[in-house]
């Protein structure tokens, strides 16, 4: 079988060789570029990243990658977003004021309260290992139909932020995760759009399942 072409998208933010090596693992063919030919032209793209909402935003714009994410994902070919990633595919974030995204998820990146309803001061940014919970019960399906399909509930990833994702429809949450008192959409499924809080290439085996399952659907997608 051919290896999938897989474009990490290099905006400036964050040490994408992880992702790449992840990628590698589970034998996708992954390119690190900012080129928008090349980025839709292949058969997934991940969106990964670290750092602040505003400058990310910034920097897609100054490399004209704005318009090819959104017609990437218009195309419906499988999408990850990666910690900052995930953030940027909301309305809007709170970091450093209001920053607009792509609004590709309806809804706004919040930051964590830093202190508690005891006025006790709350550790911020999350740094480590905490669990994802699928919301319901009747979310089964759901997962069972995503990149977390091979996961268990209450399974632990690696995560590091200090805000976090509240989408408007409740539809898209995947996963949850409890951090310091606060619950909050740690991944979400739409439509062919995976992304997530945590780091999978940072959360050892379990994480590359995620990568994995998330390479079958590229496989799924060429024999429909």
């Amino acid at each position: 079988m051919n290896k999938k072409s897989v474009a990490i998208i290099d905006y400036g933010m964050g040490n994408m060789f992880s992702v790449m090596r992840a990628c590698e693992h589970v034998g996708l063919n992954p390119v690190l570029t900012s080129d928008k030919k090349v980025i839709l032209e292949a058969e997934g793209a991940i969106l990964p990243g670290v750092g602040a909402f505003g400058d990310a935003m910034e920097n897609l714009k100054k490399t004209d990658l704005v318009a090819p994410i959104k017609d990437f994902i218009s195309a419906g070919k499988p999408f990850m977003g990666i910690c900052l990633g995930l953030q940027l595919l909301l309305s809007e974030s709170e970091e450093f004021g209001t920053n607009k995204g792509l609004d590709i998820i309806k809804g706004r990146v919040i930051k964590f309260p830093t202190i508690d309803k005891h006025n006790e001061r709350k550790k911020v940014p999350q740094v480590g290992w905490n669990r994802i919970y699928r919301p319901s019960a009747a979310n089964g399906e759901h997962w069972k139909n995503s990149p977390l399909e091979e996961i268990k509930n209450e399974e632990f990833m690696y995560f590091v932020h200090s805000f976090y994702c509240a989408p408007e429809q409740a539809e898209v949450v995947l996963s949850l995760t409890d951090y310091e008192g606060t619950e909050y959409c740690s991944s979400v499924l739409v439509k062919n759009v995976f992304a997530c809080q945590f780091h999978p290439e940072k959360s050892a085996d379990e994480g590359l399942k995620i990568y994995k399952k998330w390479a079958q659907t590229l496989k799924n997608r060429e024999e429909q």
